[in-house]
């Protein structure tokens, strides 16, 4: 029987190489987003390689959704929490809806998976979560940092529950990645975050996805509770962006 891999945030620039790189390693991939539309056109693309993937359109805020999206698939040997939400504000701007909505689909939809689906797996399945070098502090956007810590944390107190069943429960923080929020910045600030960068460059979706593959695949199972930096150096050091 095919392994089932489930990757939310599939019509994302991570997510779309996450379901790619999975898919070429043998998952039945079934890819979660919002949107109809980019999700139809990711499974035509990938059709034309020869992969085949299971599209879901699903609302991670709702509960309800989430329960049946999980209850309605085989037991998982994968989890690849991708799906996040980001923007931009001044510190003394952020309300508490900013941090509610946040954590809504940052951390809460993460968990709801993670539970629903660990409930079901088989011993050697893997739960990943797209957290964020932005974890460690970052400015101009305090709400999502402090999301991200918190899927951090979930991400090392479900390694230490979840072990008992041999579901090993891993993080990647990617730094800078060449994805359309990204090419969105002027060419000031764009220069401004590589020069931040030991490796002068900013980082790939396929990059997150072989990182994803590692954590997720057959071949890995003796790391757990781990975040996985995927950011050319950035961690190392030097003022938060």
């Amino acid at each position: 029987m095919t392994a089932v891999a489930l990757v939310t945030g599939a019509a994302g620039g991570m997510g779309r190489a996450i379901v790619r790189r999975l898919a070429q390693d043998g998952f039945s991939v079934v890819a979660v987003d919002l949107g109809e539309a980019p999700l139809r056109a990711l499974a035509d693309e990938l059709a034309g390689e020869g992969l085949e993937i299971q599209p879901r359109v699903v609302d991670l805020t709702s509960e309800a959704q989430l329960v049946e999206l999980v209850d309605g698939l085989p037991p998982l040997a994968a989890l690849v929490n991708s799906a996040g939400l980001f923007d931009e504000r001044k510190y003394f701007d952020l309300g508490q809806d900013d941090f509610r909505r946040m954590y809504e689909l940052n951390l809460i939809a993460a968990a709801t998976l993670t539970q629903r689906a660990a409930a079901r797996m088989a011993p050697g399945s893997k739960v990943v979560n797209i957290a964020s070098r932005a974890y460690l502090g970052a400015r101009h956007h305090a709400h999502y940092v402090a999301s991200k810590a918190a899927l951090v944390g979930y991400t090392r107190a479900s390694a230490m529950e979840l072990a008992e069943k041999g579901i090993l429960v891993n993080a990647i923080a990617p730094g800078l990645i060449d994805t359309p929020m990204l090419r969105a910045l002027t060419p000031e600030r764009m220069a401004a975050q590589l020069a931040l960068q030991p490796t002068g460059r900013a980082g790939t979706p396929e990059e997150i996805a072989h990182a994803v593959s590692f954590l997720a695949g057959p071949q890995m199972g003796f790391i757990t509770g781990q975040v996985l930096f995927v950011d050319g150096g950035k961690s190392l050091g030097g003022s938060g962006a």
